[in-house]
């Protein structure tokens, strides 16, 4: 086995330049500790929450100036507004059309069950009639839950932003697709829109299109546009360029080879970006509650201001269940575009043409109904599931909270005292300047001056934004967050990729995971553990998981067979094949989920201000909430997005040299 190993060594791992560069890096944190440690508590920006910097005081005035001259300034009052109120339009059209009736409007447009038969009879021809059954199901049981009209809200919110997103990204996404230079010149705008946290999209939009429904809309489409048109792009690139000139020899024009051969091939994968376009565009508009809109979010919010566990759970629950409805939707429409693409023969309908008449009678007299009958407008009951469902979720949270007070408030401590308060102390504490020092050379190591220039840029701006302290508060719990999330990555990862019953198993629940709005993770955290920091670090790991362990998963998997059968051959036992073989082999696709997982852990830990996070994310959600700080909460936003392309490029640079030093072996 020594053999073995060392033979694997100098395939796998040989002494490179790259072993000198672990040097430099461990000599480099060494300096920095010691520095840290020694200077402590000298040249540190202290840590103060209710002090206001002249950057503070210039962004609370431009707010104020903005607010002033919005009805007189022709800017605002020929375009921001007139964008503002089209979009609200279409938000309106979109609601009062599925809203269930009231007092004032008994008989809506659309009531409940016609909303249910126009759900059911798109799935059924979009995708198939069994996933149309579990999406009547999933819209019933919202009703069930008593959230029928807050569930609209959401629905018809994300509908005019995802229709926006696909008129926008779609025709861009094609034109990124055919001119390699015109993707060169948006990708930098779409990287930056997609490394953002949620939360910062916030404030600058209603600082211009104040709150409601047409900045949710927007915000929306900022976060929503990019998967749209880079899924797009790719899917124009990967039609075959001869099956494109075989149409231009034929006589096609550009246009017509366009239409007629490049869309047509390239609609599964575009399905697939109208698949991703969906689920980003709900889990935005529930965040987008905090700026009033509409919805189930808006739900989440008060329950969490409130600390009432069994509502937000039950609100929390509606939301997992429109999202898993609208992704197995439009996942199973992709599936059938791509199995109808892939055959040269018709493929056998599963809806067959006397059905489709039927279920479009069937759906003509729900709507009928729904528009006569009050029953069919206004979903029955109270809710009277959903109050059962609270009641549980109240109920479970007590009994946690009572009997395993003992456990929660260990861990609680453990992570804290052990962990999240060395690291957090360490950071706030140390000179600023040993930090920044250490950050750029870190770029300049990694991939030269123009990292190091980017990282340089990033911390003069959180320097200038008079919120380093704060700053250094988020990266500690980002680090705590990423650390644990890296760890389960790679082992349950690592599980996965070797074990086909094991994904078969764990699939589901991480592909659940991946379709759930932020806000749902902080739902069950807060009744085990309060409104503390650990909440917010915790539900950070479990919202990042899913995408860390299905990268390394297929890290894994994607291990050449020749090298694991030439490494048990040679006796490798099963650790030795994991630690030797597969996870070094895999050390790209390890790199990618500590960027990936940093990313979401970061998005998450600034969320997580609403129940004690603390930190830049506690300073958005007050510069919401007061108006005193909403330059301050400006400000936060700006030191989010200067940490977040920090930490993606530093973690993008070490995934580009992993991948060069892979292929330099090979």
């Amino acid at each position: 086995m020594a053999n073995a190993t060392l033979v694997h060594e100098e395939i796998i791992a040989p002494r490179t330049p790259k072993s000198l560069l672990g040097a430099k890096f461990a000599v480099l944190g060494v300096i920095w500790l010691s520095s840290a440690l020694i200077l402590r508590g000298n040249s540190t920006l202290p840590l103060d929450r209710s002090s206001l910097t002249s950057v503070h005081t210039w962004l609370s005035g431009l707010s104020s100036a903005i607010d002033r001259n919005r009805n007189s300034n022709p800017f605002f009052v020929n375009t921001i507004d007139k964008i503002r109120s089209s979009i609200n339009t279409f938000v309106n059209l979109l609601q009062d059309a599925i809203s269930q009736g009231t007092a004032t409007r008994s008989v809506p447009q659309i009531g409940w069950l016609g909303v249910v038969a126009i759900i059911g009879l798109v799935v059924a021809l979009w995708a198939s009639i069994r996933v149309a059954i579990l999406a009547v199901a999933g819209f019933i049981t919202l009703g069930l839950l008593g959230l029928w009209q807050e569930s609209m809200d959401t629905l018809a919110l994300t509908l005019a932003a995802v229709v926006l997103s696909l008129l926008i990204g779609i025709p861009f996404g094609v034109l990124a697709g055919l001119f390699p230079k015109f993707e060169k010149l948006i990708t930098p705008v779409l990287d930056f829109a997609q490394v953002m946290p949620t939360f910062v999209y916030l404030t600058p939009v209603t600082l211009f299109f104040l709150i409601g429904p047409a900045s949710a809309t927007i915000v929306t489409l900022i976060y929503s546009i990019p998967p749209a048109l880079r899924i797009t792009a790719v899917a124009i690139r990967e039609v075959p360029w001869s099956t494109v000139e075989a149409s231009i020899s034929m006589g096609s024009t550009r246009w017509q080879a366009l239409r007629k051969v490049q869309l047509p091939q390239a609609k599964r994968t575009i399905v697939v970006g109208i698949n991703q376009t969906i689920m980003a565009a709900l889990s935005m508009v529930t965040i987008a509650a905090l700026i009033d809109a509409p919805g189930l979010g808006r739900v989440v919010v008060q329950a969490l201001e409130t600390l009432n566990v069994g509502r937000s759970f039950q609100a929390g629950l509606a939301i997992v269940i429109m999202a898993v409805v609208l992704d197995r939707s439009t996942t199973a429409a992709a599936a059938k575009v791509q199995i109808a693409t892939s055959h040269k023969k018709p493929v056998s309908r599963r809806v067959t043409r006397s059905t489709k008449w039927l279920g479009l009678a069937i759906t003509l007299v729900a709507i009928y109904l729904s528009n006569v009958y009050l029953w069919a407008s206004q979903f029955p009951g109270a809710g009277l599931l959903g109050i059962k469902v609270a009641a549980i979720a109240d109920s479970a949270t007590g009994w946690i909270q009572l009997h395993l007070v003992t456990v929660t408030n260990g861990l609680t401590n453990i992570f804290s005292y052990g962990l999240i308060n060395p690291i957090q102390s360490v950071l706030v504490d140390a000179p600023w300047y040993t930090t920044a020092a250490a950050l750029v050379l870190t770029g300049y190591l990694l991939k030269g001056t123009r990292l190091a220039a980017v990282v340089a840029i990033c911390i003069a701006i959180l320097l200038v934004s008079g919120l380093w302290s704060d700053s250094m508060v988020t990266l500690a719990a980002t680090l705590v967050a990423a650390l644990i999330t890296v760890v389960l990555g790679i082992a349950v990862g690592t599980w996965v990729g070797r074990s086909m019953r094991v994904d078969r198993i764990l699939r589901p629940i991480l592909d659940a995971g991946q379709v759930m709005p932020a806000f749902v993770y902080l739902v069950p955290f807060l009744g085990l553990f309060g409104a503390t920091r650990f909440t917010a670090i915790m539900a950070a790991v479990v919202y990042a998981s899913p995408a860390a362990i299905k990268l390394v998963a297929d890290g894994i998997r994607s291990v050449p067979e020749s090298i694991t059968e030439a490494a048990i051959s040679a006796g490798s036992n099963t650790w030795q094949l994991i630690t030797k073989v597969q996870l070094p082999s895999a050390r790209r696709a390890i790199a990618l989920a500590i960027n990936q997982g940093l990313i979401y852990v970061l998005a998450m830990v600034v969320v997580g201000g609403l129940v004690g996070a603390g930190g830049l994310g506690y300073l958005v959600v007050a510069g919401f909430a007061q108006e005193n700080l909403k330059g301050k909460g400006l400000a936060a936003g700006v030191a989010i997005v200067m940490l977040g392309i920090m930490i993606d490029r530093i973690t993008q640079a070490v995934a580009d040299r992993r991948d060069v030093h892979a292929k330099t072996i090979r």
